[in-house]
């Protein structure tokens, strides 16, 4: 054995082993039949994930927003877009939401606003070094005209990132900064009003009673003194190196954080939490994000990214619980969300080839049958570690991403500003499906949705899978039960060696509970469980092993076992 963790304490603050769940606003559930989700109808699916067993929702923004980039350009963070709703759905969503003893996390969004913000367009009609420009990042073009760019910075979206404004008289003038989007200008956090509106916005939900937020772009914000040069195309979320980059991760962010931290913790201590997007590396640089005064979690995206390779998931968990260990913070586990390929197609692709970050119909497909296989016990493998962990909507049903999304319904902006040569994210983004059969499969009463449903959606409808055994919903519903019951987020960890280079095993120690051997094969042979283990669950069925031989655990098999004291 290997000790990799130490076990947390049985009275840990409720977030450190917490399982949250990402709901997409726009398409978990639609009640008004327009083909867009709305609050009122993710309110009337919330007993869904009472009965999944998370302890939390995370929101993506349901803000006031033109919706140029699903919501992430907002408008007013202070008001509720009426294509989901309004602030009288957003308190009945929460007060439904407690009433479920589910927690409410909302999505928050700094680095930039939306073109229509208020703010903004104050900017557009004020003078160049006004108070109100100096809210965003302006600045003078260079050239002898101002007509070119003020540095050669290229957006994650596509394209430069930098728009020239026509001034009040008509003539070409500054350039504003936007690292995504045109329509998202970015804010000068240098700026003490910028700050102190940030805290006032967090204040208003605070009141309102949500228990934390999702902080996008977190490592964004503060840019390097001088905004120099950066020769270097960024990705969407992959592959982009935050160590060099004078956008990304600068040392000033923290500051602010701090602040942030002082505002929850002066509501109810540790119970108010603030989750961070940080796509950060190496991991030393990842987790000051998650120092005791500063964020209480942060998406472990190094686990995420790790292709399908037994020595290369034990490393990024080996890693991942080092580094986090070293300021205390918990490990914050995710396989999918709104931005990546889901996680049951990501895994049947050939995992020698970067992560793609959506798929075509003329792009190699997944193997539909080998990425559920391996995405259930990948899912089984996260979910046996200490620390938090993020489901995303609709992987509880082992949704595939939608590989065959017609160039005309695709609306990421990704997509759009490099005319269609970055797929973008919409085929993890598609509307959920509830009831075989049903208009849009459930999802609303009328059909209508703002991005089509695939055909197998109809086969793994919840109706399809509830209470039938050895379906991936009832699989996780399992899961998340004995994960509570044996405390596996607040477990210790030991590493078992000596099973061979393709396995995976550790031995969890949770406070107060029975040790439980987490196990997955990744190699071609089948494996045999250490004597003496007692099988509690396992991500596909295993044989019965005749009488006094070994139970063996196939290859892409998951399993949670019963683990005898040595």
């Amino acid at each position: 054995m290997t000790s990799l963790h130490e076990a947390s304490p049985a009275t840990s603050p409720w977030w450190r082993d917490a399982v949250g769940y990402q709901v997409y606003p726009r398409s978990w559930a639609d009640g008004d039949g327009d083909g867009t989700g709305d609050l009122a109808g993710i309110a009337a699916r919330l007993p869904h994930l009472r009965d999944l067993g998370v302890d939390a929702v995370w929101f993506s923004p349901f803000y006031r927003s033109p919706q140029h980039d699903a919501g992430y350009d907002v408008a007013d963070y202070r008001d509720i877009d009426p294509l989901f709703g309004s602030l009288a759905d957003a308190d009945a969503l929460i007060a439904e939401a407690h009433e479920l003893g589910l927690r409410i996390v909302v999505d928050l969004v700094p680095n930039h606003t939306s073109e229509e913000h208020a703010w903004f367009q104050a900017a557009l009609a004020a003078a160049p070094g006004s108070p109100e420009r100096a809210r965003y990042i302006f600045r003078d073009g260079r050239g002898d005209d101002g007509g070119e760019p003020p540095n050669n910075w290229q957006s994650v979206f596509g394209g430069r990132a930098w728009t020239r404004v026509t001034e009040a008289d008509g003539r070409p003038g500054q350039w504003y900064l936007h690292l995504f989007d045109s329509s998202q200008p970015d804010l000068d956090w240098q700026n003490q009003q910028v700050r102190e509106e940030f805290h006032a916005i967090i204040r208003f939900w605070l009141d309102r009673g949500v228990d934390g937020f999702r902080v996008d772009v977190a490592h964004g914000l503060v840019k390097a003194e001088g905004l120099p040069d950066y020769d270097h195309r960024e990705r969407m979320l992959a592959e982009n190196d935050s160590s060099a980059s004078p956008y990304w991760d600068q040392d000033g962010v923290h500051e602010i954080y701090r602040g942030w931290r002082e505002v929850l913790d002066s509501y109810a201590g540790d119970d108010r939490i603030m989750v961070a997007e940080a796509w950060v590396t190496p991991s030393e640089r990842a987790v000051l994000y998650v120092r005791g005064d500063e964020f209480h979690q942060a998406f472990n995206f190094d686990f995420l990214e790790t292709p399908w390779d037994a020595a290369r998931l034990r490393e990024a968990i080996a890693d991942s619980l080092r580094a986090n260990d070293s300021v205390g913070a918990p490990a914050t586990w995710v396989l999918s969300n709104h931005d990546v390929v889901r996680h049951a197609s990501r895994l049947g692709l050939d995992q020698s080839r970067p992560r793609p970050n959506g798929i075509t119909a003329d792009d190699p497909q997944p193997d539909a049958e080998l990425g559920l296989r391996r995405a259930r016990a990948a899912t089984m493998l996260m979910l046996g570690l200490p620390g938090a962990a993020y489901l995303y909507q609709g992987e509880e049903l082992g949704l595939p991403e939608h590989t065959s999304l017609p160039a005309q319904v695709r609306q990421d902006p990704t997509f759009h500003r490099t005319d269609g040569a970055e797929t973008g994210r919409d085929g993890c983004r598609v509307p959920m499906p509830w009831e075989k059969g049903a208009p849009a499969h459930g999802f609303n009463d009328t059909g209508e949705t703002w991005l089509p449903q695939p055909e197998v959606y109809g086969e793994l409808a919840v109706d399809q899978q509830v209470g039938v055994p050895g379906s991936t919903l009832e699989l996780y519903r399992e899961l998340l039960a004995l994960r509570r019951e044996r405390r596996l987020g607040l477990g210790g960890l030991e590493q078992v060696d000596g099973l061979g280079d393709d396995v995976i095993a550790y031995r969890s120690l949770g406070p107060d509970a029975p040790a439980t051997l987490v196990l997955v094969n990744l190699g071609e042979q089948p494996v045999a469980l250490p004597e003496g283990a007692r099988v509690l669950v396992s991500s596909e069925p295993l044989g019965e092993p005749a009488g006094g031989d070994p139970v063996l655990v196939p290859t892409d098999v998951a399993v949670w076992a019963e683990q005898p004291a040595d």
